[in-house]
């Protein structure tokens, strides 16, 4: 995985998604975001990192777009919403997005494999995302 920091867009599956959901039409980028969330939930018994990197960006996406939502700074978060740009997202998207991160996160991830021994960091580095989208699920 070429990763750099451990925010949601600090690496390179990641920045590469989050180009693919610019291209996107406006009005399909809430199906890609979708899609993303449910390959990770149907995968199979091992989870690839960039299905998990692609996950954690699509719920950054989400969350930021939430109330109480951190925007988007970074030069690899999708510049639509660095812009300030919204999306209309359907209401079921943050528990989604929490069952991703879950997957993820979980045993039978190479994300989480791979960040043996920073996974606490990394799992920092969710906890905001978490939070937002608990908020919005509950």
């Amino acid at each position: 995985m070429g990763a750099w920091d451990f925010g949601p867009f600090d690496n390179d599956d990641a920045a590469d998604w989050s180009g693919d959901l610019r291209e996107a039409a406006p009005g399909e980028r809430a199906v890609l975001i979708r899609e993303t969330l449910e390959e990770v939930l149907h995968e199979g018994e091992y989870l690839q990192v960039d299905s998990g990197n692609h996950a954690v960006a699509a719920a950054a996406v989400i969350a930021s777009l939430l109330p109480g939502g951190t925007a988007l700074t970074t030069p690899y978060a999708p510049d639509f919403r660095t812009e300030g740009g919204v999306l209309d997202l359907p209401g079921d998207l943050p528990a989604l997005a929490l069952r991703a991160l879950d997957r993820v996160a979980g045993d039978d991830s190479e994300w989480a494999e791979l960040w043996e021994d920073g996974l606490p960091k990394a799992l920092a580095a969710l906890r905001p995302i978490r939070e937002i989208l608990e908020a919005a699920a509950a």
